[in-house]
């Protein structure tokens, strides 16, 4: 454990580190090599799901070697509880025409499926040339198989958490690590 990593483990609501910063670091590198092969000789539209997204899409884009460009959307199904609300909704919706684009959608978190299920709907209506997805984090109760997910970080139990872009009511997106989230009863 860093310093970095230590000082922020004096918050009573962070139980533990799940994810490291190395270990992030790392793994963001090998999906963006996995994507420049994928897509070589091609431009990628990199959706970036908002909030949670932005830091890993940026780090995650500095290790695509094609050429890339990028749009954002903000999309809720949690407000700032920790529980879904069962109910999906756009916030902002993207500035750039999907038509004829290969589309890789950015996602910090696939929890139930809901809100990526929404917005493949929604983005496949656009018409792109391609739509892929890419997730930081998928919990364990998800089948990677049925949603089609070509690119994920990491499969995680099925735990609230937070750090590198995730939040709980607007707190922790700057952790650089993943960590567990339990709200101190104390």
């Amino acid at each position: 454990m860093n310093d970095n990593s230590a000082k922020h483990l004096n918050d009573p609501n962070l139980s533990r580190i799940l994810i490291s910063e190395t270990v992030l670091r790392d793994r963001i590198a090998e999906i963006g090599a996995q994507i420049s092969h994928d897509y070589a000789g091609r431009e990628i539209l990199m959706v970036g799901v908002l909030k949670g997204a932005f830091l890993f899409m940026a780090d995650l884009a500095r290790e695509v070697t094609v050429p890339v460009q990028f749009d954002f959307m903000a999309v809720s199904s949690y407000g700032s509880a920790t529980k879904t609300s069962g109910v999906v909704r756009i916030l902002k919706d993207l500035d750039i025409d999907l038509a004829g684009r290969d589309v890789l959608i950015v996602e910090d978190i696939i929890d139930s499926g809901l809100t990526l299920s929404y917005l493949l709907r929604n983005l496949k209506s656009r018409n792109p040339s391609s739509l892929t997805i890419c997730s930081l984090l998928v919990k364990d109760t998800i089948v990677a198989d049925e949603l089609d997910l070509k690119y994920v970080g990491f499969n995680i139990p099925n735990e609230f958490v937070v750090g590198y872009g995730l939040d709980v009511a607007e707190r922790y997106r700057n952790l650089p690590f993943i960590a567990i989230f339990q709200e101190n009863q104390g």
